[in-house]
């Protein structure tokens, strides 16, 4: 794990800006409470709503909150689509509350051999958020997350699974800009649109899924996440940058999951 991590804190800035400083791994140990109820329409419609809370700082703070709404249609055996909405209430670096609306629609491929399961998810995801500073941030992220998961069937109760996901930003703030050695500054400083594009995180899981009956399931899961964001401080007017610096993070979660079938 500590080989993959120092890859990517390697290959990661190479995918975004040409000249930045890399800050220091930091790591945090967190936990996710949800519960979900999926309501089954017609043969493969459901309906499903779900919230979720999520501590972090080493299990000390509440750090987000959210709730939504979505949908799901199996089209045949193999391949499943949805769409939803989620509210999003996190704890920003100022200790602030601050809302995000998150739009999504997703893909499921799955392919069945005996008793193990494998799929492969795309979900394409709009997140609108108030910023301060559109040149440092954009209102509007949109990312792509692919998700490739085994699971294991063969016991009467437990779901044993894994799975790994990537997560692509799609339109960060992109510019150009000249470092000086001489006043350790940046200059020729200019706004190049919504247009930068890379892999911002990558997480892996292990976990099982226990069917208490037909009706109760509780999921319990270990989550471990690197994070890597890019960070830009402009003026107000979007004439000067500042600083371009490039944090990265490991977090591990213990996760708890109740969901309600009917």
């Amino acid at each position: 794990m500590k080989r993959i991590i120092c890859l990517l804190a390697v290959l990661l800035p190479v995918a975004g800006f040409a000249q930045g400083t890399v800050n220091d791994l930091e790591t945090d140990f967190g936990a996710r409470f949800g519960v979900s109820f999926n309501k089954k329409i017609v043969k493969g419609f459901h309906v499903v709503a779900d919230g979720e809370i999520r501590l972090s700082d080493d299990f000390s703070s509440l750090g987000r909150y959210q709730a939504g709404l979505g949908l799901s249609y199996k089209i045949n055996p193999v391949v499943k689509v949805g769409a939803g909405y989620q509210f999003i209430e996190k704890m920003n670096s100022s200790s602030e509350w601050k809302p995000r609306h998150r739009f999504y629609a997703d893909g499921t491929a799955t392919l069945k051999a005996g008793f193990w399961s494998f799929s492969l998810k795309e979900r394409l995801q709009l997140t609108s958020r108030e910023v301060n500073n559109v040149y440092q941030n954009n209102p509007n992220s949109l990312m792509l997350k692919s998700r490739f998961k085994v699971s294991y069937k063969g016991f009467a109760s437990l779901t044993p699974y894994g799975y790994v996901e990537v997560r692509n930003v799609l339109n960060d703030p992109a510019c150009s800009a000249t470092w000086s050695t001489t006043s350790q500054a940046y200059g020729d400083y200019s706004f190049l649109g919504y247009k930068d594009a890379y892999v911002n995180r990558v997480r892996g899981s292990l976990g099982t899924e226990w069917k208490l009956s037909k009706r109760h399931s509780i999921d319990f899961y270990i989550l471990g996440d690197y994070c890597y964001d890019k960070n830009i401080d402009t003026n107000s007017g979007g004439t000067k940058l500042k600083s371009l610096t490039y944090d990265q993070a490991f977090n591990t979660a213990f996760c708890v999951g109740y969901q309600f079938s009917f």
